[in-house]
Order: structure tokens, then sequence, then C-alpha cells
């Protein structure tokens, strides 16, 4: 009898739905059947998926996908009011909470507590990231709850470089949306003092502008004007997934590089892909980010809010080649040892059969 798992998160968008469409090609090939239920839709379709993806708003919508399969486990993503609800509506088997792209880490410490009456009624096990700051609040506020740190799968074999023509001038990119936590504010501010030294600079970034408050962005349009980065900027919306390591291979042609501004990463699949496609990453110590990247090895790190820091390093990204080639070359090297999918799939296989699913 072929196990059988559901995936839940609010919207297929960002770093979730490239982790659920990984995982679950990856389970299906070792032989666990897969399905993705989002509570609303994104503003993007990616390539048709090889599992079923369910769109389920309402509890009706959500009772009849339960109603139809009977679910060995399910993995609720973030949405810990979802717990409550899917034993309401009748599902009685393993729960499994999973914790992902809560933010900061006082973000993440007040959503957390805010969880802990529906974790303790509701659910089985929490799984993590290996992410130092989710594990220790996890262990210090629900230390009864059992917890599984399964790293990230990422797609090594598609997130490769891909040759093709380089853009005339370096370019510096970020990927995220337009909130506190992904810290746009410090990337502008980096990009406008690396620009006195490369006076052609590019600025791409990639974003979801419907994923952005209004707030959020007329700030960006302010301060995007007030450092004279406008006539630089390129935005990408809603580019699929599997289109990025283009993008990718081009910034890493251009003699740019990726910068991840960010306060707190769960993980940082961005981060990851780009080192993927070779390249070039300069990131805040985020966390998340540290189980790929190795200072000066894999990629750099910057101290948060230490623009001068930042501009340093990618100038040194942008004119040590030698320098620049190694990193390259082992950011490539240390995906493909560290996050195969057969390594997911045989985590995920063992803390399913810990609660006797096998």
């Amino acid at each position: 009898m072929t196990l059988k798992v559901l995936f839940t998160f609010y919207l297929p968008s960002g770093g979730v739905e490239t982790l659920n469409r990984l995982r679950c090609e990856s389970l299906q090939r070792s032989g666990i059947e897969c399905h993705v239920l989002y509570l609303m839709s994104g503003s993007i379709s990616q390539s048709p998926a090889s599992f079923p993806v369910f769109i389920a708003p309402t509890d009706a919508d959500i009772k009849a996908v339960l109603d139809t399969h009977n679910y060995d486990a399910i993995i609720v993503t973030s949405d810990y009011f979802l717990l409550e609800r899917l034993r309401r509506l009748g599902y009685s088997r393993t729960l499994i909470y999973e914790s992902q792209g809560l933010g900061t880490r006082t973000d993440a410490k007040l959503l957390i507590t805010e969880a802990v009456p529906f974790l303790r009624s509701y659910c089985n096990a929490v799984l993590i990231p290996p992410t130092d700051h989710l594990l220790e609040l996890f262990i210090s506020i629900c230390p009864w709850l059992q917890r599984y740190v399964i790293p990230n799968i990422v797609d090594v074999q598609s997130f490769r470089y891909i040759p093709g023509e380089a853009p005339c001038d370096p370019v510096i990119a970020w990927v995220g949306r337009l909130e506190t936590n992904k810290n746009w504010s410090e990337y502008l501010k980096v990009a406008h003092l690396i620009r006195r030294s490369k006076p052609d600079l590019h600025l791409w970034m990639f974003h979801d502008p419907n994923l952005a408050t209004s707030e959020q962005k007329q700030l960006f349009h302010e301060e995007l004007h007030a450092l004279e980065l406008h006539d630089r900027l390129n935005v990408f919306t809603n580019i699929p997934n599997h289109v990025m390591p283009l993008y990718y291979s081009s910034i890493a042609a251009s003699g740019g590089f990726l910068l991840s501004s960010s306060i707190t990463e769960g993980f940082g699949y961005a981060v990851a892909e780009a080192v993927c496609c070779t390249c070039p990453v300069l990131s805040t110590d985020s966390d998340g980010v540290r189980s790929f990247i190795i200072h000066n090895v894999t990629g750099k790190f910057y101290p948060l809010g230490n623009v001068e820091a930042a501009v340093n390093e990618g100038l040194e990204l942008m004119d040590n080649l030698p320098l620049r080639d190694s990193i390259r070359e082992q950011g490539r090297l240390h995906m493909v040892s560290s996050f195969g999918s057969e390594k997911y799939a045989q985590s995920f296989r063992e803390m399913l059969n810990s609660f006797a699913i096998f």
C-alpha cells in the first residue's frame, strides 16, 4: 500500500512553493504519493505539477479533499490555525507542523508562542530546517513537542550555469518581497555606494508587487529616487522558478552578484539556487543561509546593517577574479554534495516511520 501525504500552505508563492514542488517530486520517486493544498491561488501559474494541487479556501473545499483522500500524514506549513481546522473537519491521523519562513527571530518567537495552544492540542510533531534560531525557539517554548530537523531540498540538476550572452554591464541582483525582513532598503544603499566605483552598474530586482503593502511600495519608490537609482533598475515580476537559472547565469556572467540583505531567513531558497548556478552571493548572516554559505569559500557574508562592509565585500567579489572563480566553483560543489533529493526522501521516510507509518 502506498503512503499518501498532504502538504498545506497559504498560497503557491516563494520558497515554500519551490520546496513543495521539489519534495513532492522526490518523495514520489521514492514511493510516497504526495498532494499539495493551498488556501488561496497565487499570482502566477507555474509549469504543470506532476502531483495533485488543490486550491481549497473554504471548510467545505478542505473537507472534500480530506474525505476523498485517506492521508497517512498532513504537513501544515506555518499556518498553525489550520491544525485546529483540520482536526475539526475530521482528520484524526498524523499532523505535523512545519516551521518555514517565520520572519525575524522576534517575529518567529511571537508566532511560536501564539501557536502553543494549537501545537499542544492538535499536532504530533514539528518539522524544521537546520536553522539555529528555530531549533532553539522550539526547544525553549515547546519542550514537549517532538522535533524533526530535515534540510530543505534544492534542485541542483535544473539550477546550474547556463551559458549565454553576458550583459554588457555588471548586475547586482536582489530577490524577495518588499517587506521589512527582506531589508530591500539596505540593498539600495549598498548598490548606491558600489556604483561610485562601478558607474555602469545595473540593478535587477525580482519581486511580486502584489505581495507588497502600499506603504512599502511608496517607501521603496522614495528611496530609489533619493539614491538616484531609478534609471539603473530593472524589476522582474512573476518569473517562473524554472526560468531563474537563466537570470542567475546572466548575473554571474555580468561580473556582478546576488545580494541577500535579509534580517532573518529560515532557509533562503533564492540564495541557494543562485549558488547552484555559480552566481556569486553576498549575504547577511541571516541564520538559514549558514547551511550553504561559508565565507570566502562558497559565498560571502557581511554584518547586517554595515553598509560599508557590504560595499567592500561586494567590490572584492567583483574585482578579485581568482577569489570570485573559486567561490563560484566551490559553491556549486557544496550544493551538489549537500542538498540532493535522495537525502530528503530518506529523512522524510524515517520521520514517518517513527509514527509507525510504513
